[in-house]
């Protein structure tokens, strides 16, 4: 298996005799992840719907479509009606489920 090496632009290529202490994984678990989130931000950018019909957001959040009409009728989730179809702004969605994020530390 071939060794993982994660240098930013200003460090120096560390010699065999080096070690690596929890900071230096911390950081590089920080970095791993804000880069990550970058390409994950940047393919939904492209690929992603702004809105998203009801059956998409089921799929997307896992519930029934009970649980949807709970969330609207109790103003957790925003929606716009056209036409007797039911549209969610995916942006809105998100910003839902950042509300509901707990702190894994």
């Amino acid at each position: 298996m071939g060794k993982l090496l994660y240098l930013t632009d200003n460090d120096q290529k560390p010699s065999p005799s080096q070690l690596v202490t929890v900071k230096d994984l911390e950081e590089f678990r920080t970095k791993l992840l804000m880069d990550i989130k970058m390409m994950f931000e940047a393919h939904m950018n492209k690929t992603g719907k702004r809105w998203l019909k009801s059956h998409e957001v089921r799929k997307l959040l896992g519930i029934s479509a009970g649980t949807l009409q709970t969330l609207r009728n109790r103003g957790k989730i925003p929606f716009s009606k056209v036409g007797g179809l039911t549209y969610y702004d995916a942006g809105e969605i998100d910003k839902m489920m950042d509300g509901f994020k707990k702190d894994m530390r």
